[in-house]
């Protein structure tokens, strides 16, 4: 079936290298602005979405990142904006995680549509979870007991996978 979302789902890759100029604040609302449009359990809108481009911040967390992974590389692979995704501790709102993918999961598609690029990033339960990492959320102006639930590098991407890997046998079935 033709379908232009459809056409961007398919299409969506993860983005690995950045080009170095910042994406306009237009274009960083929008994709804030379709996280904000994720179900979430109940209608709860339990996750919070806090958008970086301080530089400053941007490598005292990517630095967090990088001690947790234990790479010396950048997590990050050098976008100029990182979105942070937090919700509820789990043991308080069971769906606390799963309403926060499905906000990373809509930024990543609205930054497709428009023309960027996104990568999911992982380790901000750990981040987040440290010493350092709650106190960063307090500057940050988070309110206790919240989780990392995820983040992305976000820009205008320097390269596109052109490659996919095939989709796997009997990924889907249906039973009638």
């Amino acid at each position: 079936m033709e379908n232009p979302i459809i056409t961007a789902l398919q299409t969506r890759r993860s983005i690995r290298k950045y080009k170095p100029e910042q994406i306009t604040d237009e274009e960083l609302k929008t994709v804030l602005e379709a996280g904000t449009w994720a179900p979430t359990g109940m209608g709860y809108q339990d996750p919070w979405i806090i958008a970086i481009q301080d530089p400053a911040l941007m490598e005292r967390i990517s630095r967090m990142n990088r001690e947790i992974w234990g790479r010396d590389i950048d997590p990050f692979y050098g976008a100029p904006t990182y979105v942070l995704v937090f919700g509820s501790d789990p043991k308080k709102w069971a769906n606390s995680v799963y309403d926060g993918a499905l906000v990373l999961g809509n930024m990543m598609n609205a930054a497709h549509a428009i023309g960027l690029g996104s990568c999911w990033i992982n380790r901000e339960r750990e981040m987040f979870s440290s010493e350092e990492g709650k106190a960063l959320m307090k500057e940050l102006g988070l309110p206790e007991g919240l989780v990392g639930i995820g983040a992305l590098a976000l820009g205008y991407p320097a390269s596109f996978p052109q490659t996919v890997k095939p989709r796997k046998e009997n990924y889907y079935r249906i039973i009638k």
